[in-house]
């Protein structure tokens, strides 16, 4: 991008943003002369990924800002009166402890308001599983959150949702953002005159004491918490987010013992304790880890900052905790709520498990030795979804859902991951493998001794700007026009790319892929691994998801063979990455 089109740019920007900070923060730049950084804002605009709209917060058509909020949500009012012309519609929205997450909030309430479409408002920050539930349980045709989940604090984001409370996919996510890139006005209302006209109302109680109820509805055993809820101790951590006053709520109401973690149980978006606010790291455990040992926890928490996704840690029998990962607790769900449903002559007639396509087999092998339909989707709950939506037609019924990201779903009546309900689940889990003399380290331990030893590996590559992504393009372009006979010295048996639709055997037989067209490549190796790489639809970066399953035999030895495997395999991905920043 040439110098006079960035400022064009900046200045159209300029011209249309309602909110000072954002402007201001565009002309200091353009008085600078920092054309390094005016090109990152402006070389192109923000586009929905996997999760909605998530960038930097900042001025310009390529951050997180008012002007892209508001065009956004006129661009989706837009949309939803193509689609509804003659219904009164409404809209739900939410948001998160973030920097500036009240405010784009605000904005988007009162956008939907000037359109004529009455906005059901969250009076304070609350966990995006609660939007959608709010969704569905108000029959709204819409929502909005404000978050950009556990992304460092410089970020956030806006996921919009469809009537049935879920993400919005095709051809719905496409449909908006033509929208989207059509408006040149956002039609606007004050405050005052939203509320005057009650076409923007605040929801809180009447949603939360619904959507507490709803989780607790979803625990098989209460008698374990009765007899056994005292002899437990949690020790939870919210990261600074929206998790707290509904983690401690509904915990408290089964009668479990928990300690929030103080110094990260208030809302900060600076998240002052953590460098990133994400439960799939360590370092964002390890406050509430040293917690647990000082107390003698029996199992860690945390959800990240709008509550949709779970981690956590337990002892392991040497003073210490071991966390587990998304793609271990997926599987220990998986086999309780199976196992349970069995026990309790609970099970449905054609039950169905979902799981994302980078998330662990060993789900698939749990859910078939139950006689549990397995499902595999995109990676993105969005997916996860639209195949519920699916098994309302085709008269599945639904059980779990998970993908490797540690998110996870018990319940339909939320149509995203659930950090909350999820963390219920797992504290139900561990009173009843305790009632069993077992923790969830030994039978999870247990179960890779009846399926063999499963280990999965995640490499992200992290490339910034527009030359990052013509990286990532070059990376992805390379593995299609020469695709790799071998990883890890295993060849390569198969190989499956989703963009294109089609999957070819070694031989050169192919056949069809039943999956929405996306970015991503798998390759089958001889001995069973699976290897995916992928862009990401919401940071940049490049991911790479290796899926071993280890061979019978002793455990240990199996788990050192499996791991040696996935060295290699990374060493190679790690060769092609480099060959291309240089």
């Amino acid at each position: 991008m040439n110098r006079e089109e960035i400022i064009a740019r900046a200045q159209d920007y300029i011209a249309n943003e309602t909110d000072s900070f954002f402007s201001d923060e565009v002309k200091s730049l353009l008085q600078k002369g920092d054309w390094k950084e005016l090109e990152d804002r402006f070389y192109r605009n923000l586009e929905f990924g996997t999760g909605g709209l998530r960038g930097v917060i900042g001025g310009g058509f390529n951050r997180m800002n008012t002007l892209v909020v508001t065009r956004a949500t006129q661009g989706l009012c837009d949309y939803l009166k193509e689609q509804f012309p003659s219904k009164p519609l409404s809209a739900c929205i939410a948001y998160d402890s973030r920097r500036k997450s009240k405010e784009f909030s605000l904005a988007t309430a009162l956008v939907f308001a000037a359109n004529g479409i009455k906005a059901y408002l969250f009076s304070s920050l609350r966990p995006t599983p609660e939007l959608s539930y709010a969704i569905r349980m108000l029959g709204a045709d819409t929502g909005v959150v404000v978050t950009a989940s556990h992304n460092p604090p410089q970020y956030n984001g806006y996921k919009a949702y469809w009537n049935d409370g879920s993400q919005v996919v095709p051809p719905h996510d496409t449909g908006i953002i033509e929208k989207v890139l059509k408006v040149r006005t956002v039609n606007l209302v004050s405050e005052a005159g939203a509320r005057a006209k009650g076409l923007l109302v605040n929801i809180d109680k009447e949603i939360d004491d619904a959507y507490v109820a709803m989780v607790k509805s979803h625990l098989q055993r209460p008698e374990l918490f009765a007899r056994l809820g005292k002899s437990v101790n949690i020790v939870y951590t919210p990261l600074h987010g929206t998790g707290a006053m509904l983690f401690e709520r509904i915990m408290g109401d089964l009668g479990l013992n928990v300690l929030t973690v103080p110094e990260q149980r208030e809302p900060d978006g600076e998240f002052p304790t953590v460098s990133y606010p994400n439960p799939e790291e360590s370092a964002a455990l390890a406050m509430a880890i040293a917690l647990g040992k000082k107390t003698h926890a029996d199992v860690v928490m945390a959800t990240d900052p709008d509550a949709d996704r779970l981690g956590i840690a337990v002892p392991n029998g040497t003073g210490g905790f071991t966390l587990v990962t998304g793609n271990q607790l997926g599987v220990l769900h998986l086999d309780y709520i199976a196992l349970t449903l069995k026990e309790l002559d609970k099970m449905p007639s054609r039950p169905a498990a979902i799981r994302s396509v980078v998330t662990t087999e060993f789900q698939t092998a749990i859910a078939e030795n139950h006689g549990i339909a397995s499902f595999e989707c995109l990676t993105g709950f969005k997916w996860i979804a639209d195949l519920m939506r699916r098994f309302e037609r085709e008269t599945y019924d639904f059980i779990y859902a998970t993908e490797e990201s540690y998110g996870h779903l018990i319940e339909q009546e939320v149509r995203d991951k659930d950090g909350i309900s999820a963390a219920a689940l797992t504290a139900e889990m561990t009173l009843y493998w305790r009632s069993k003399g077992k923790s969830l380290l030994d039978r999870l331990e247990d179960l890779y001794r009846e399926y063999g030893y499963y280990e999965e590996k995640g490499l992200s590559f992290y490339f910034e700007g527009e030359q990052g992504m013509q990286i990532m393009k070059g990376i992805m372009s390379s593995y299609r026009k020469e695709p790799p006979q071998s990883f890890g010295g295993l060849a390569v048996i198969r190989t499956r790319d989703i963009q294109a639709g089609v999957e070819r055997d070694k031989d050169g037989k192919q056949r069809r892929v039943d999956l929405p067209q996306s970015d991503v490549i798998q390759w089958r190796l001889e001995d069973g691994t699976l290897l995916t790489v992928r862009p990401s639809g919401t940071e940049p970066k490049i991911k790479y998801y290796v899926l071993c399953h280890g061979q019978g035999g002793e455990l240990s030895l199996s788990k050192k063979m499996t791991q040696d495997k996935i060295a290699l395999i990374e060493a190679d991905i790690r060769t092609v990455v480099d060959s291309h920043r240089k």
